[in-house]
């Protein structure tokens, strides 16, 4: 018959392909359990990885019947996201355990798009995922997740979020007309987004995805210093220009305290529907370079494709639109290899503290 240490052995030669470390060691696998010939265990992910499960389970199994007696596995997987330590001085939001931020530090890049694509790619990995919209002067989530509508109150004083796609979102674009024009000054709009943000009922998030303004401004500086995030996600293209604005983004979110999850490449090059000649528009491998000079992560570059645009615009973005397409697939590399860096964070203990209330006797 075998024993537990003889699986426990077999079993850490098992690694996670996206991180290098094996189950065992890491006490990802728990609750072994041998009878006779049946070997029954559960291996815990901290990061959203459902896509990866068959071929973990393919590999956990046949780890397990190479030790002699072995007859029969059972593997139970499932994720378990916890909250991360965010800035300091910064309190956690309830309801949400961990905030990343997407930006830009200049508009046009594919920030929005990128935004929600990660959302959803993060929501078909298993977890709970929400979408703030943080762009008060131009709103473009409502249209990308096709949602239409107003939020509802239960109590009165808080919003209950809009959905669809299975992920949360809350958007001044969902309070306002679409021809409306938020001529506010800075201190208007940030309270505005501190409102969305806190008077919003989520529910039960792994991931809050924050699409952050363009520009380095008072806005984005306020949202750094007051919103907790967990990190930031940078997104450029190749050129230039661009990265001289995603360098400025980088330099903010260091000052505030926000780690750097890492950078995304967008439109880093066109493929020709036609002959499939690949032409780098924006130029080849600026961000790239970038992303190695300041050693920060690379997570990836998308296509500059028409089909993304036209889902995007259509309510349906890549991921839900094509889901076992290329595109779609880049997507989920860059959620997944971003949950990975989230995982990888310091844990946040603050919610297992109890809450200590001074009293004086009278």
């Amino acid at each position: 018959m075998p024993t537990s240490d003889q699986l426990l052995a077999a079993l850490a030669a098992v690694t996670d392909p996206h991180t290098g470390r094996d189950f065992v060691s890491t006490r990802a696998l728990k609750n072994l359990q041998v009878n006779g010939g049946g070997v029954a265990f559960d291996v815990e992910l901290d990061y959203p990885a459902k896509s990866q499960w068959p071929a973990l389970r393919q590999a956990f199994t046949a780890a397990a019947r190479a030790v002699a007696g072995v007859t029969d596995v059972k593997v139970n997987l499932s994720t378990k996201v916890t909250a991360h330590a965010v800035q300091r001085g910064v309190q956690l939001l309830p309801g949400v355990k961990n905030i990343i931020a997407v930006a830009s530090g200049k508009g046009g890049v594919g920030k929005s798009t990128t935004a929600a694509n990660l959302a959803l790619a993060l929501a078909a990995e298993g977890a709970s995922v929400g979408i703030l919209d943080a762009d008060i002067y131009g709103p473009s989530q409502p249209m990308m997740m096709g949602i239409e509508g107003r939020p509802t109150s239960g109590d009165g004083k808080t919003m209950d979020p809009m959905e669809n796609h299975g992920v949360q979102v809350m958007s001044i674009g969902f309070l306002i007309d679409p021809d409306q024009a938020m001529i506010w000054r800075g201190p208007m709009a940030t309270q505005a987004l501190e409102q969305l943000l806190r008077q919003t009922e989520w529910r039960a998030l792994d991931y809050l995805i924050v699409d952050m303004p363009p520009g380095t401004g008072d806005i984005q500086l306020t949202l750094s210093q007051r919103v907790p995030m967990t990190g930031a996600v940078i997104v450029t293209t190749p050129q230039d220009i661009a990265l001289l604005d995603a360098r400025k983004a980088v330099v903010m979110f260091e000052k505030v305290g926000v780690p750097i999850l890492g950078l995304v490449e967008n439109m880093a090059a066109h493929v020709c529907t036609n002959c499939g000649h690949v032409e780098h528009i924006f130029g080849e491998g600026g961000g790239q370079r970038y992303a190695a000079e300041r050693g920060i992560d690379y997570l990836g570059a998308l296509p500059l494709d028409i089909a993304i645009r036209l889902q995007a615009d259509g309510g349906k973005p890549t991921v839900v639109a094509d889901p076992g397409g290329k595109v779609a697939g880049i997507y989920g590399d860059i959620a997944r290899q971003m949950a990975i860096k989230v995982a990888a964070k310091a844990k946040d203990f603050s919610a297992k503290f109890p809450t200590i209330t001074v009293s004086k006797d009278t």
